[in-house]
């Protein structure tokens, strides 16, 4: 288990180039044949990449959590970015094709994940908080998930929202979770940007050809960063801070909140003209 520390939003504007990657950045979470984690002390976050290959894997509990299994406090979001696959929730089997996303409530004990097309292992995305009750297992399709067009190709911004874990949709304690697919032709994201104090995000960024990257703004709005994301890396944002992206190419990002309000819409907009 990575372990990551809060952000100090005092110490943020002197930061040096690689001490804003070693602090925003998470890289490495996909392993082929491994399952990876990481720990974010903001909000008790756990993000992690699981690949199964020739042979099953089982959901490890990570001696950081001083629990008796992974699920025994918290909750969990799983979706799957590469080939088909499939994970079992003590006992109960769920087929995960691309893009599918698979809701793990508190206490659910053994989790097993599975590659099922040959030549191409699923990769799975995981994102966990803690949870202070139980809510079933759910399995989000994303075949059949509706999804909400966002911006205009005029203004660069065009994409589609996917909304997987929310309390309209599948419900949690407080994990917020989806994806969104910037539209051909358009790069950025969540633009103009904002802020939202009542919980942190983290974006896992994908669908980058080798070349490709985006560079992901971060920081208070009158003294902002970038970094320069590439295929399938983990960027994470504080509370008080902006988070937006713009892609040299076509992309496509998963983004998962956590903190004391759900509510999607629970954002505090950020005027373009004051970002400096």
């Amino acid at each position: 288990m990575n372990l990551l520390p809060a952000i100090d939003i005092r110490a943020y504007a002197g930061s040096s180039p690689a001490k804003l990657k070693s602090d925003f950045l998470v890289d490495g979470l996909f392993v082929r044949g491994k399952a990876t984690f990481s720990y974010w002390e903001t909000d008790r976050t756990v993000l992690g990449g699981i690949v199964p290959t020739t042979r099953p894997l089982t959901l490890p509990c990570p001696k950081e959590l001083a629990a008796t299994y992974f699920n025994e406090r918290r909750e969990t979001g799983v979706i799957n970015i590469g080939g088909a696959g499939a994970v079992e929730v003590d006992g109960a089997r769920y087929d995960l094709a691309r893009y599918d996303c698979l809701y793990i409530g508190r206490g659910a004990q053994q989790v097993v994940f599975h590659s099922t097309e040959k030549g191409r292992p699923a990769h799975f995305y995981l994102l966990s908080y803690p949870a202070h009750t139980a809510y079933p297992t759910q399995h989000v399709k994303h075949a059949d998930a509706p999804g909400v067009s966002l911006g205009s190709a005029t203004d660069k911004n065009s994409r589609v929202l996917y909304k997987y874990i929310h309390p309209a949709g599948v419900k949690s304690c407080q994990l917020v979770m989806g994806l969104t697919m910037i539209q051909t032709g358009s790069k950025w994201n969540t633009m103009p940007p904002h802020t939202h104090l009542r919980r942190s995000e983290v974006y896992l960024y994908f669908d980058l050809p080798p070349t490709g990257f985006v560079k992901h703004y971060v920081g208070r709005p009158d003294g902002i960063r970038n970094l320069r994301l590439r295929n399938r890396q983990a960027v994470l944002s504080p509370p008080w801070s902006i988070h937006c992206g713009a892609g040299s190419v076509h992309y496509s990002f998963i983004w998962g909140m956590g903190g004391e309000n759900q509510e999607f819409a629970d954002m505090d907009p950020v005027d373009p003209a004051l970002i400096r």
